[in-house]
C-alpha cells in the first residue's frame, strides 16, 4: 500500500517525506495561490480556479480569499456554501460540507492528526480522518474543526469554538472545547 492509500484509508502515512504526495500538495497550493491573487472582481476567474481546485464542487458557492488546502480533492462544497476570508481546510481526509453552509473568517478544518508517540511523529507520520458538515450549518468567526467531527444539520457553531466532538443536529454549540449549549426545532417543526 502506498503513502497516499495509507492516507486515504485512515491509517499512519508519510505526510513528509513522500514525493507523491508533497508533489500533490504543490500542485494544489500553486492553484491557491493562483486563486488567491486573481483579479478579486474577476468571479468567473476565480470559480474556474476553484474547480480545479475542490473535488466535488456545486453551481453556487463563494469562497473569499484567502483559501488555503493540502489536496483539494478530498473536499465537497454543498450547494450555497459561502465562506469568509482565510478558510483553511487540511484535506488529508475527506472533508464534506453540505447545501447552505455558511463560515465566517478565520476557520479551519484539519483532518490531519500526529500520533503522541514521539519517534513515530519525528518520522513524518500522521493519521487522517474525516470531517462531516451537515446542511444549513453557520459556523461563526475563529472556528477550529479537529478530526474525525461530524457536525450535524441545522447547527449554529458560536466563534472561537474548537469542535473537538460530534455536534448533534438542530443544536448551538460553542466553546473550547465545543459544546452544546441549546437544543433548536427542526425546521419542520416550526
Amino acid at each position: 500500500m502506498n503513502e497516499k492509500e495509507k492516507m486515504l484509508n485512515g491509517l499512519l502515512y508519510d505526510a513528509n517525506y513522500d514525493k507523491a504526495l508533497f508533489d500533490e500538495r504543490m500542485r494544489c497550493k500553486t492553484l491557491c495561490s493562483q486563486y488567491n491573487n486573481a483579479p478579486y472582481e474577476d468571479i468567473e476567474l476565480r470559480k474556474s480556479i476553484m474547480r480545479k481546485i475542490i473535488g466535488k464542487i456545486k453551481n453556487n458557492f463563494l469562497i473569499e480569499p484567502y483559501f488555503w488546502c493540502d489536496y483539494g480533492y478530498n473536499i465537497e462544497l454543498g450547494e450555497n456554501f459561502y465562506s469568509n476570508h482565510n478558510l483553511v481546510i487540511l484535506d488529508t481526509a475527506k472533508v464534506t460540507f453540505g447545501d447552505n453552509v455558511f463560515i465566517a473568517p478565520n476557520c479551519g478544518f484539519y483532518t490531519a492528526g500526529h500520533p503522541l508517540d514521539v519517534a513515530q511523529r519525528n518520522k513524518g507520520l500522521e493519521y487522517a480522518k474525516p470531517i462531516t458538515v451537515g446542511n444549513n450549518v453557520w459556523i461563526g468567526g475563529n472556528v477550529i474543526v479537529m478530526p474525525g467531527v461530524t457536525i450535524g444539520d441545522n447547527c449554529t457553531i458560536g466563534g472561537g469554538s474548537v469542535v473537538v466532538k460530534d455536534i448533534p443536529s438542530n443544536t448551538v454549540a460553542v466553546g473550547n472545547p465545543c459544546r452544546v449549549i441549546k437544543n433548536l426545532q427542526a425546521p419542520d417543526e416550526n
